[in-house]
């Protein structure tokens, strides 16, 4: 949520920094400025008429004890109207602070100024490509099809079993998936991050507190009788950790890692490009969170670019980074950047992580602080990313490793699977 001082400052910088996203609203600042601004009047009225209310208090007082009865009366008369007139107040103010949160969370986080124009992923900017597009033997097949071959993903039992979108992992299969979730989980650890394991349900003040409500409602699967929501991502659990908190300074960077089962209901994801693994209801994700001083977010966000792209290294994938345009931005990220790797099998680039700056919007709805230098308290920066998410990691693994042999194993995951070959 945007900082309310700060929309008041700078009225023309945030329309023209909405305008980045595609969010032509006006009235909408216009509105929250006003009500703002009766909001502090109603405020300020109220005080007044409390201070008077106070004021007479101590008069009446003064005068009972001094024997001034008549004097006395006179002024509880006239301050009689005083309690009725801040309880109007005080009901004004209520309706007019609720009507301005609710308009104030219409609006999106403002775009970083590195972030470009555009309306749709065709506008994202190509930051850098790496690795070689691997040339696949003749016969290549895309990963359903591999899926059913070597009898490792079963598409159709898990439609059986719950629906479209949940797959069952059978043996390799099965260890794959558990082996890279524990090589990102103990790659994670070398770099300073702290495993926690966290709850997959989350109640609706956690989820409004990292942005997935109001704005991602119809995406969550919803526990309706306990009115709790199956988390999109493990973003959501690690950051309101530190819900209502003021850390410590000294404490910065916070890192966290986890990894979590996610739930998505995608609605109205139809068609080729969304098959096998390629968008699922229901996959696993370790996921990077970070809660830093605002000095030093950006150059974090660069940091957890560089070390998602090393885990992509590792496996031996090729990949591009993307800086997604103002309108292919998530509606709470100020930057964000997207890492696709390329599917031999399929030929086109599939997204496996994004990394994103939240800068104070996650925290101010957090309310996650610290005291800087000065002693003062502010809010604090919010980071997260996937590192990674399995599904189209595991769609390009099969796909780009297919040989006359069987699928071969990435190096580093034949300690984490026992095997070198799918076959």
């Amino acid at each position: 949520m945007l900082q309310l001082n700060y929309i008041r400052e700078n009225r023309d910088h945030v329309v023209e920094r909405l305008k980045v996203k595609n969010f032509n609203e006006v009235e909408l600042v216009d509105q929250i400025i006003a009500l703002d601004e009766q909001r502090r009047k109603t405020q300020n009225q109220s005080d007044s008429i409390a201070a008077e209310a106070n004021s007479s208090a101590k008069q009446i007082g003064d005068l009972m004890r001094q024997g001034k009865k008549e004097e006395a009366e006179a002024i509880k008369s006239r301050s009689a109207s005083y309690k009725e007139q801040i309880k109007e107040l005080t009901e004004t103010l209520d309706k007019v602070e609720k009507e301005l949160h609710d308009k104030l969370i219409q609006l999106p986080n403002l775009p970083y100024k590195m972030v470009p124009q555009g309306l749709t992923p065709e506008d994202n900017e190509v930051v850098l490509e790496n690795g070689s597009i691997p040339q696949l033997p003749e016969g290549a097949l895309p990963h359903w099809e591999l899926a059913a071959k070597y009898d490792i993903i079963d598409f159709e039992l898990g439609t059986k079993i719950t629906g479209a979108g949940f797959p069952v992992y059978k043996g390799k299969g099965a260890r794959l998936q558990r082996g890279l979730i524990n090589f990102f989980l103990d790659e994670a650890a070398k770099m300073g991050y702290r495993e926690v394991q966290v709850p997959i349900v989350v109640n609706e003040d956690s989820a409004y507190a990292t942005g997935q409500l109001p704005d991602k409602e119809g995406q969550m699967y919803h526990v309706t009788n306990d009115d709790f929501y199956l988390i999109p991502t493990a973003e959501v659990p690690i950051t309101n950790i530190y819900r209502d908190t003021i850390v410590k300074s000294e404490d910065f960077p916070i890192r966290h890692c986890g990894y979590t089962p996610c739930f998505r209901r995608e609605a109205g994801s139809y068609g080729a490009h969304v098959r096998g693994l390629n968008r699922l209801h229901q996959f696993d994700k370790v996921e990077l969170v970070q809660i830093v001083n605002p000095e030093k977010s950006y150059e974090t966000l660069e940091e957890m670019s560089t070390y998602v792209q090393s885990l992509l290294q590792k496996l031996g994938l090729p990949y591009r980074v993307l800086r997604l345009c103002g309108g292919d931005m998530s509606f709470t990220s100020a930057m964000t950047y997207d890492m696709e790797t390329y599917s031999a099998a399929q030929e086109r680039w599939l997204e496996v992580s994004s990394v994103s700056n939240f800068e104070t919007y996650q925290a101010n709805r957090l309310k996650v602080r610290f005291k800087g230098e000065d002693g003062k308290t502010q809010l604090a920066h919010t980071l997260n990313g996937s590192a990674l998410a399995l599904p189209r990691i595991v769609a390009t693994l099969l796909e780009n490793n297919q040989t006359e042999k069987g699928i071969k194993i990435p190096e580093v995951l034949v300690p984490y699977v026992g095997f070198e070959y799918i076959s």
